[in-house]
């Protein structure tokens, strides 16, 4: 105690020395203006006081010069209009220091920085803790009785008031500029006012000495002096005073809380902080004020009991914001015609979303849905009557949607089921709210939503304005109709709900026809678009509940591809992007499910839930980018381009496997044939690919091709020729000639030498000839196990080999690659005749390695005078007909 005694006063002595110094410049200051005034010179903020035009005045010395131009000025009018939020020109007090012509000023020095600013804040921040803390001390110490201890915090409070107004007056009167950022005046009065609130809150919600309504008076009469000192001392005080008196309730706290007078008490502050940001377009406390009206929803919100008091909080904060700081709307600061101001928007959205919550936390009681549907009912009202809250429409559809998708989810807790188990509060209770006023409700929101979305059109100078409100009436209707199928219907096939899809559907197409053939207004197109859009979005949903569960993944592929075609008739670019994201809703609805319709897949091939799930939207995405790519190549376009690639390959994967599995998908082994037609798929798919980008240029179709090309590579390098190889493991290959050998060999080297023809020219030759090699070595490997299943049956794993079964690889080999020569001469090509050559030389090097020393007999002799025959006929061919030179016959002698 004795430090800070000390510290008080080597801080007073500071003070009180800087004082002495102030007080010496004001007397030097008021001599000068004296003997101005005595010579007859009329200083130029003197002039400004009259309405009157100022009179010629002599030359004047520099001294007199300075003296006038350090005389404050008349502050100007404050603004009657303009943007809303926009900040006025300060009072007389602060606009005397703002307009002081004096030279610029130095930099701070650490001393002064400490002296005039550190030392203000500190000290104002101290005071009001001091008092708050002072009735804390005096309570948990018993030292004084209750009526007494609120006494004394109310003198505190009234003495702080006192000494602000006081050291204010003198600061004007002296003319000296005060600290815009440290304002003794108003930090102490600040200080004072903080007190004030927490001691009349105390008397009223710890002691009881006053009824509400006398708190009520009270408080209110605290709220409206902080707002006229407010307006007085600037922003400093304001924002002083707003913090302390929201954290009072905090510091000031009683163990058995009283939520009617804490909210009685927010709502009154509320309104006195609305009121002075109103007057000072001050667009930072009116933001500040909303912030911590919403921090106080928190306490107690999922207490049934507190429901009422919540209740009134949200509804009072809701009123108050839409009366004085919703632009253009009753008190609120003038608004600009067709333009959404955020502020305004963000007000009426925060106490919405708190009665969201009020419902959630409630189990969706009938009161908390009828507080919800009035505060969204006034939303209407107010949007209506002012473009700048038209953004708290977009809000209240989404909270809408919410609160009833909630509600559907309470009933299904198998739609929250999670790894662990159910989300925890799922489920219904026995104090949830009716069905019928849910159902009430929704048709309610629905038409609302839905009827002012189209009359909005037209209403507005503004684009956005119209978009906003047809982005909600298309939007609302919709997402009520699917959460209500889900609690209802239970996602199962509906038709009453199939019928009231249909009617919006057609309600909707309605609009989009009248819209279509008004004059073009602002807003307009997009509008329509959005109304064209969500009847493909209402049929979508008619044919999903009419229908099993699988028609759900096709109706959101139609709709994608429905609002492609709409975006090349109305280049929106919003419509572009829907459809990439409906294709992405697709994608992550099929990886849900892969089978589409779960265990009612059934095993009947080709034709089942595969071909219909995957056909029909890899279709729709096909046709979807032929319509985007009309209007140019981007980033919407590339999306459904994969998507459409991606759909077609599963298509042909999974039916692969579900012909092969009987029908089950997820079987973890594969077989020969499987792997043969896998790649026989891919091949076909990647030459597919290949021709169409030749086309399109399309980056996706090229990676797509490169993507299906590396697959087909690695199944046959790891699938055909080590994890299924019929000459590694015991595997039956049934069938002499027509057997399982033929999808997994002879029908991929055959797809693989067409796609190593649909690349050359296009990419790198070493690409394409690696692709022709793989082609070689599958055709190389249908003949030998070809060969092999002759002579050893079925099972081709034998370790032993026959004399006669090696002869018949070299003469098979040796006449493969004779017919690889003949085609690569009659076409010609190159390429086959290089084929040719390489099969030739892997005969004679079989001949003279293995024939030479494993062959006996005939076999051994026969070989070698096949291959000795055949090398000469090539030869031939070669000198004959492919390089054959003709001799030029000699000139004759001219005549």
């Amino acid at each position: 105690m004795e430090f800070i005694a000390l510290v008080i006063a080597i801080v007073a002595a500071f003070i009180a020395r800087k004082a002495t110094m102030r007080t010496e410049e004001l007397n030097a200051r008021l001599t000068r203006l004296e003997a101005s005034l005595a010579g007859g010179i009329r200083p130029a903020g003197l002039a400004t006081e009259t309405s009157v035009a100022p009179p010629i005045v002599p030359e004047t010395t520099a001294s007199e010069t300075e003296t006038a131009e350090r005389v404050p000025s008349a502050p100007p009018p404050l603004p009657t209009g303009g943007a809303p939020y926009q900040r006025p020109v300060e009072d007389t007090a602060r606009t005397s220091a703002a307009t002081s012509a004096e030279a610029p000023e130095a930099r701070i020095g650490f001393e002064e920085r400490i002296g005039t600013r550190w030392v203000v804040w500190v000290g104002g921040l101290t005071l009001a803790l001091g008092g708050i803390f002072l009735v804390k001390y005096s309570i948990e110490a018993g030292l004084i009785s209750d009526k007494v201890r609120v006494l004394l915090g109310g003198l505190f409070a009234l003495a702080l008031l006192a000494v602000g107004e006081v050291a204010r007056r003198k600061e004007n009167l002296s003319s000296i500029a005060p600290l815009p950022i440290a304002n003794i005046p108003a930090i102490l009065t600040a200080a004072g006012t903080a007190v004030a609130f927490a001691t009349v809150y105390a008397a009223y919600a710890l002691y009881g000495f006053l009824t509400p309504p006398v708190a009520f008076v009270l408080l209110g009469a605290v709220a409206l002096g902080t707002l006229a000192a407010a307006l007085l001392h600037g922003p400093a005080l304001a924002g002083l005073g707003v913090v302390g008196a929201f954290v009072t309730p905090v510091l000031v706290s009683s163990d058995k809380p009283d939520y009617w007078a804490l909210y009685i008490y927010i709502a009154i502050v509320t309104a006195a902080a609305f009121a002075l940001a109103r007057i000072r377009m001050w667009r930072w406390l009116a933001v500040t004020t909303i912030v911590f009206s919403a921090v106080w929803m928190a306490p107690g919100i999922d207490n049934v009991a507190t429901f009422a008091p919540h209740a009134f909080h949200m509804i009072a904060g809701f009123a108050l914001a839409a009366v004085m700081v919703v632009a253009g709307f009753m008190f609120g600061p003038t608004a600009e015609p067709g333009r959404i101001e955020r502020v305004s928007s963000f007000s009426l959205d925060v106490f919405l979303a708190g009665a969201m919550v009020l419902v959630l936390t409630n189990n969706h009681a009938d009161a908390s849905l009828i507080v919800f549907a009035l505060l969204v009912a006034a939303t209407f009202v107010i949007a209506w009557r002012t473009d700048s809250a038209v953004g708290a429409i977009g809000a209240a559809a989404l909270f809408v949607f919410v609160v009833f998708a909630e509600w559907a989810v309470r009933a299904n807790p198998d739609l929250a089921v999670v790894a662990g188990g159910p989300l925890p509060g799922i489920g219904t209770r026995a104090d949830d709210g009716s069905i019928s006023m849910h159902l009430i409700a929704a048709a309610g929101f629905g038409a609302a939503f839905g009827a002012a979305g189209f009359l909005a059109q037209g209403r507005s100078i503004g684009a956005i304005v119209p978009v906003v409100w047809a982005a909600a009436g298309v939007f609302t209707p919709l997402a009520l109709l699917v959460a209500l199928y889900a609690r209802i219907a239970h996602l199962d096939r509906s038709i009453p709900f199939a019928i009231i899809a249909i009617a919006v559907a057609a309600a909707f197409a309605a609009i989009t026809e009248v819209l279509t053939r008004r004059e073009a207004r602002p807003g307009q197109m997009i509008a329509t678009a959005l109304y064209a859009t969500g009847t493909l979005a209402a049929l979508a949903l008619a044919f999903t509940f009419a229908l099993e569960k699988g028609w759900l993944t096709i109706a959101l592929a139609l709709m994608s591809l429905g609002t492609a075609w709409i975006s090349m008739k109305r280049p929106i670019p919003f419509l572009r992007s829907l459809a990439a994201i409906l294709a992405g809703i697709v994608v992550l609805r099929i990886g849900y499910e892969p089978r589409i319709a779960g265990n009612d897949l059934g095993t009947t091939p080709i034709f089942n839930w595969l071909l219909l799930g995957y056909g029909i939207p890899a279709a729709s995405f096909w046709l979807g980018s032929y319509f985007l790519r009309k209007r140019g190549d981007d980033a919407p376009l590339r999306s459904v381009e994969a998507a459409a690639i991606l759909f077609t390959v599963l298509l042909a994967f999974t039916e692969i496997r579900h012909y092969i599995n009987n029908g089950n998908i997820y079987r973890t082994s594969a077989t020969l044939i499987e792997f043969g037609l896998q790649v026989c798929a891919a091949l076909a798919m990647a030459i597919g690919l290949e021709r169409l980008c030749m086309r399109t240029n399309s980056i996706i179709h090229n990676i797509g091709a490169l993507l299906l090309t590396w697959f087909a590579g690695l199944a046959i390098l790891f699938g055909l020729f080590f994890m299924e190889n019929p000459a590694i493991w015991r595997i039956e290959i049934a069938g002499k000639f027509v057997n399982p050998l033929i999808l997994g060999y002879a029908i991929p080297a055959i797809l693989a030498l067409l796609l190593s023809y649909a690349v050359a020219g296009r990419r790198a030759a070493a690409y394409a000839n690696t692709i022709a090699a793989g082609a070689l070595v599958l055709a190389l490997a249908y003949i030998t196990l070809e060969i092999r299943r002759l002579y050893h049956g079925p099972f081709l794993d034998s370790s032993r080999t026959f004399d006669a079964e090696q002869y018949t690889y070299s003469v098979a080999w040796l006449v493969f690659g004779v017919v690889l020569l003949g085609i690569g001469l009659l076409l010609p090509s190159q390429r086959a005749r290089l084929a040719s050559a390489v099969m030739i030389a892997i005969t004679v090097l079989k001949v003279f390695l293995i024939d030479m020393s494993n062959l006996t007999g005939a076999y051994r002799a026969f070989s070698f005078i096949g291959l000795g025959l055949v090398l000469v006929a090539i030869g031939w061919l070669y000198q004959r007909i492919l390089f054959r030179q003709t001799k030029t016959p000699p000139a004759h002698p001219a005549a």
